[in-house]
């Protein structure tokens, strides 16, 4: 019997990688984005190439009510979601008093809130049916402050953090909870927020979303509650259990900015 995924954040990068995975593995998928044409047009060359059943909501998440309202209209159209990859999000690139309030406001309702309420959704019925896998995107920003970056980086942190307690709590009904924290990674984020001028990018590397999603869907199927995918986010992730604080505020400060800040 076929299992079904629902993947936001869908049209684009990670997202769209996700559910190019899923869709060859024979499963059904449910695309989520903002935008209705770029879905309709994955969910026909999906559909194409491997034949199976998909199909597209379109849904701002950083709504109110919008995560609810997906979880009630996916109900209502008779699946039952067997794979939750909470994808969407965005970052600004800036420093916190450069940034127009509404921005900040609406990257916690998408980045937090709303992935909080899909977890809540989706999770109970799972839990309820003691079968499901849910993946969240963290990011290598969940490990410390991020100054010029200081609410994506908290958001990502409230990610890590909830992700590793669901995961112990959900364990208990059969159900997994994976957090992926890729690095600078090949999508159109970097564009988006303007982090693909920042040092990050030049001195980190940047990874390929077909091989960010790969690995955070091996991790997902093995049910494992952490993955870092790539060699400088495992070698910062340990550093920064072990420096203080501050230096670590100090270097993602650097990492923030960009070639011309001084």
């Amino acid at each position: 019997m076929k299992k079904t995924a629902l993947i936001t954040g869908a049209s684009s990068g990670i997202g769209l990688e996700f559910a190019k995975i899923f869709a060859k593995n024979g499963d059904n998928v449910i695309l989520v984005a903002r935008s209705g044409d770029k879905l309709n047009e994955i969910k026909e060359r999906l559909t194409e190439t491997y034949g199976n059943l998909n199909c597209c909501f379109v849904k701002d998440l950083s709504k109110p009510n919008a995560a609810k309202e997906l979880f009630d209209e996916v109900a209502a159209s008779g699946f039952e979601v067997d794979y939750l990859i909470n994808n969407a999000g965005f970052g600004d690139n800036r420093k916190y008093l450069d940034s127009d309030f509404e921005i900040h406001e609406k990257m916690v309702k998408l980045n937090v809130v709303a992935l909080m309420e899909l977890c809540y959704c989706f999770g109970k019925a799972m839990c309820e049916r003691k079968s499901g896998k849910i993946l969240n995107v963290a990011s290598v920003a969940a490990f410390s402050a991020g100054p010029y970056m200081s609410v994506y980086y908290a958001t990502k942190a409230f990610v890590l953090s909830l992700s590793e307690s669901l995961s112990e709590e959900f364990s208990e009904n059969g159900v997994s909870v994976t957090c992926l924290c890729p690095g600078p990674t090949e999508t159109n984020f970097g564009a988006v927020s303007d982090f693909g001028k920042s040092n990050a990018f030049k001195y980190l590397g940047i990874a390929k979303a077909s091989n960010v999603a790969k690995a955070g869907y091996k991790a997902m199927m093995k049910g494992k509650p952490l993955h870092y995918h790539g060699l400088n986010v495992k070698v910062m992730a340990f550093l920064t259990r072990f420096s203080p604080r501050k230096v670590n505020t100090k270097f993602s400060k650097f990492m923030n900015s960009e070639y011309l800040h001084k």
